[in-house]
C-alpha cells in the first residue's frame, strides 16, 4: 500500500457529508472519488468535496484504480451485496453501523474478508472517541474493579413515513439496526459476547421495530439492560457498573466528550476529551493507519465483535417479529 490512503465514497448521502470534511483531520489519507446509482448527484457530491472521480455506478468505483479503500454508506440491507464484490475486487472496507442487515450477510461478508485477506472494518466510531478510550483505559487500570453491567440508551422521535429508509424494510429501517447496534456494540466491547438475548418491543406497520428492551445476560451473573427507539427520544446515556465504582458516560453516549469516575468513597472525577472534528476522524485514521501497517483487522473492532453484536440484533430482531433482509445492488 502506498504511502497516501486514498479513498472512495459508496452512496453520498446525509452520513457521507458528515464525513468528509473529518479528512482534513486525518493524516496520509485522501478522499478522490465516489460512487453512487446516479451520476447526477455523485458529480454533484464531487464537486462539493472536491473529488477527482465521479462514478455513476457501485461497480465502476470497484475498477478504479485510483481507490485503495472504500467507505461504504449505503443503506444498512445494501452493505452485504457491495461488500463482497469489494472484497473480490480487492479493494479494503470501512463499512457503516449495521454492518449488514442479517447475521448471516454478516458472517459471509466476514469469511470472505478473511479468505481475502483484504482489510475490512465496521465503522463504529464509538469505539474510537476519545473519552471512550480514556473509559477503556481507567477499566483497564481497575479504577472500578470488574465491570459487571452496563446500561444504555438511544432514542429519537421520528415521525412514522413508510417511505423514509428509517422505516422501510427494504433499506433496513427500524430502531435495532439504526441506533440499536450503538448500545448493543457498546456493551459487547465492555462485557463481551452474552450467552443469552431476551428482547420486547413493538413494530411500525411496515414490520420495521419502533423500540426494544434488550437484556443480555451471562453465565456468570453479569448483564447489560439496554433501550433503543425511534418512537421516543432517550437522554442517550451509558452507565457501567464495576465492583468498586461505576461510570457514566455522558450524552449522548456514542459520541462523547465527557465521561464521569465514581470510585468508592471519592468525590465523582469528570474526565473531558474532546473528538477531533465532528468525531468521525478516529475511525478513519485508524483505517489509514492500519492499510499503511499491513493489518488485515482492527485490533479495536475485529470482525469477531462486528459478527457478535450482528448476532444479538438478529436474535433481538427474530424475537420482535422482525425479517431483515439483504440487497442486491450491483
Amino acid at each position: 500500500m502506498s504511502t497516501e490512503i486514498r479513498w472512495g465514497i459508496v452512496g453520498p448521502g446525509r452520513i457521507a457529508e458528515s464525513v468528509l470534511p473529518d479528512f482534513a483531520h486525518v493524516p496520509h489519507a485522501r478522499p478522490v472519488a465516489v460512487a453512487s446509482r446516479s451520476q447526477e448527484r455523485a458529480d454533484a457530491f464531487a464537486t462539493r468535496h472536491g473529488l477527482d472521480h465521479a462514478h455513476g455506478s457501485y461497480a465502476a468505483i470497484l475498477a478504479d484504480p485510483e481507490v485503495d479503500v472504500l467507505y461504504v454508506a449505503t443503506p444498512h440491507s445494501q452493505h452485504h451485496a457491495f461488500a463482497l464484490a469489494a472484497l473480490r475486487a480487492g479493494k479494503a472496507l470501512l463499512v457503516e453501523k449495521s454492518f449488514t442487515a442479517t447475521t448471516a450477510g454478516a458472517a459471509e461478508v466476514v469469511d470472505l474478508a478473511r479468505e481475502t485477506g483484504v482489510f475490512t472494518m465496521e465503522a463504529m466510531w464509538t469505539r474510537f472517541q476519545p473519552a471512550v478510550v480514556a473509559m477503556r483505559e481507567l477499566i483497564a487500570d481497575g479504577a472500578i474493579g470488574e465491570v459487571r453491567s452496563v446500561q444504555a440508551d438511544l432514542g429519537v422521535a421520528r415521525e412514522y413515513d413508510p417511505a423514509d429508509r428509517l422505516f422501510a424494510m427494504e433499506l433496513g429501517g427500524g430502531a435495532l439496526l439504526d441506533l440499536g447496534v450503538y448500545v448493543v456494540s457498546f456493551a459487547q466491547m465492555l462485557l463481551g459476547t452474552p450467552q443469552r438475548v431476551v428482547a420486547t418491543g413493538s413494530l411500525f406497520p411496515t414490520g420495521a421495530d419502533a423500540e426494544a428492551g434488550i437484556l443480555l445476560g451471562y453465565d456468570d451473573g453479569r448483564a447489560a439492560t439496554l433501550l433503543t427507539s425511534l418512537r421516543n427520544a432517550l437522554p442517550g446515556q451509558a452507565r457501567v457498573f464495576g465492583t468498586t465504582g461505576w461510570i457514566d458516560v455522558l450524552p449522548r453516549f456514542h459520541h462523547p466528550d465527557t465521561i464521569v469516575l465514581h470510585r468508592a468513597g471519592t468525590e465523582p472525577e469528570a474526565i473531558t476529551r474532546p473528538q477531533t472534528g465532528a468525531g468521525y476522524a478516529h475511525e478513519l485514521i485508524e483505517v489509514t493507519e492500519c492499510l499503511r501497517a499491513g493489518h488485515r483487522e482492527s485490533s479495536v473492532m475485529p470482525l469477531a465483535d462486528t459478527l457478535a453484536v450482528q448476532d444479538v440484533l438478529g436474535q433481538a430482531a427474530e424475537q420482535l417479529g422482525v425479517r431483515h433482509t439483504e440487497a442486491d445492488v450491483l
